[in-house]
């Protein structure tokens, strides 16, 4: 036994409790945006005060989700989803009540580490408690909830900061969370069974090195990415996940184990979400803006045209874990989804200022639909290939690369998309405030069509690294020939569903 299962379990019950987390967590990413403007006419907030309230979170949840993830296998992976979902209830009610600015960014922050609890002991929760088929699907149900999260978190943000204001956004997060919570009795406790001491000086770099890193890449679109702060913090975090990579190495106990990421097709899988943050997070984030700012769109008519893109995301993984559970290959629906995030991408450069919903409906379907394909599919795929004793440790590290490469391409994204402007334009200023959806001016005409130009670059730019994404973890996900050749009668991409040995 690798791994030691303790206490009554009830699947169902610790599905449920699973799932509803991973609902409130992203949840809780892409509500607060929507908050944002009423936070700061409340607390009196502006600029980079402001954005904390979402970088905060960012930054801590990227940074702790492998320490997370590998101190749930020493320690539990229960009692480690049961404190991260206490702090971040604890975070998101002191979110609520904050009397200002400042503690309301470090609620966000303590929020940031519970989440990273939550994702790194979830999916090793139910990785430990579902095998073969019933883990596809609940996989399958699992990229349905943080798809779900992720798409109704604008929605129900903009109803409650409505009705009740901003404050009733964050309480919401605490008590979905403690409905969870309720049902961690549910769940049977499984850990490593043998549990050497956590690498504390290997956690702390990696903590320090990755925080860096992010916290460079979102200041770097506001302070100037040649600017020494900057370089000093993108070179130091680096350095320090160099160092990391030396000190996992020699350590008897490691955070992350190094023959995991020599896995070439569990890191191929773990790459599958940094290439969907180009294909889908992406548009995600900045469309709403183009809508909004160039073609003249409401706030509510933009979300609701951004249905056409999230829907899928909602319906496609039930559909994608049928499949594969019928023989479908994981390897050809994952291709397959990034490929669909190239073609979306470079489709979508048919929107105009003047564009009707009709004419952009196919490429957010087309992006949508990969996203769906690719969700709770790409982990449980993941989650086939490592023993039941790095469950924690994968998932963290599958996270970290989620989370962290959300963060960086988001920032990186934006800034091209300013620079991009700006060429057209004629002031980074002017093309910052174009970026941000303000096109009040002389000539809302010329500032629209520089806005149009820009994310027609930057479309065609995510189409690419798509496309390319697909050739290579396809290709990397193709199983060792031995592998093949001795198992004739199996088809060869189904294979991903066995562990790696």
């Amino acid at each position: 036994m690798t791994t030691v299962p303790t206490g009554r379990s009830r699947p169902t019950i610790a599905l449920l409790v699973v799932l509803l987390a991973f609902v409130t967590v992203p949840m809780s990413i892409s509500g607060a945006a929507v908050a944002l403007p009423d936070i700061g006419e409340d607390l009196h907030a502006a600029g980079a005060p402001l954005q904390w309230v979402m970088n905060a979170y960012n930054l801590t949840f990227a940074s702790f989700m492998l320490v997370a993830g590998s101190t749930a296998d020493l320690v539990g992976r229960r009692r480690t989803f049961a404190t991260g979902a206490t702090v971040f209830a604890v975070g998101s009610l002191a979110a609520a009540v904050a009397p200002g600015i400042v503690l309301l960014d470090v609620a966000r922050a303590l929020s940031g580490i519970g989440a990273a609890g939550v994702f790194a002991s979830g999916g090793a929760i139910l990785a430990t408690t579902f095998d073969g088929a019933a883990r596809t699907r609940a996989f399958a149900a699992l990229g349905s909830a943080a798809g779900l999260g992720l798409a109704a978190g604008p929605t129900l943000a903009g109803w409650l900061v409505g009705a009740l204001g901003w404050r009733a956004t964050f309480g919401l997060h605490a008590v979905l969370v403690v409905v969870a919570l309720a049902g961690v009795g549910c769940v049977a406790e499984s850990r490593a069974e043998q549990r050497p001491r956590l690498d504390v000086t290997g956690a702390v770099v990696f903590v320090a090195g990755l925080g860096l890193l992010v916290l460079g890449a979102v200041q770097g679109p506001d302070r100037g990415w040649a600017s020494p702060g900057v370089l000093a913090l993108l070179v130091v975090g680096v350095g320090l996940l160099g160092l990391f990579v030396v000190l996992q190495a020699r350590s008897t106990a490691p955070v992350l184990d190094l023959t995991l990421v020599k896995n070439r097709r569990f890191l191929a899988l773990c790459m599958v979400p940094v290439v969907s943050t180009f294909g889908f997070v992406t548009l995600l984030t900045y469309l709403p803006t183009y809508l909004v700012g160039a073609s003249g769109f409401s706030p509510q008519r933009a979300g609701t045209v951004l249905l056409l893109m999230t829907a899928p995301v909602l319906l496609a993984p039930p559909l994608a874990g049928g499949l594969v559970n019928r023989g479908v290959s994981p390897r050809t629906l994952i291709t397959l989804s990034l490929v669909m995030f190239a073609g979306g991408n470079a489709w979508l450069t048919v929107i105009g200022p003047s564009s009707s919903v009709a004419v952009i409906a196919g490429p957010l379907l087309t992006s949508g639909l990969g996203a769906g394909l690719s969700f709770g599919v790409g982990d449980g795929a993941a989650m086939s290939l490592v023993e039941p004793e790095q469950a924690g440790m994968a998932t963290g590290f599958l996270n970290t690369l989620r989370i962290g490469s959300e963060a960086v391409v988001i920032a990186v994204y934006g800034a091209v998309l300013v620079s991009l402007i700006g060429t057209r334009v004629g002031s980074q200023e002017l093309a910052a405030r174009v970026a941000a959806g303000d096109l009040s001016g002389s000539d809302p005409g010329v500032l629209a069509d520089g806005f149009t130009h820009a994310l027609h670059l930057a479309l065609y730019g995510t189409a690419a690294v798509c496309a390319i994404g697909a050739v290579v973890i396809g290709a990397a996900l193709a199983p060792p020939r031995r592998a093949a050749a001795a198992t004739p009668s199996v088809p060869q991409d189904a294979q991903l569903t066995t562990k790696a040995g």
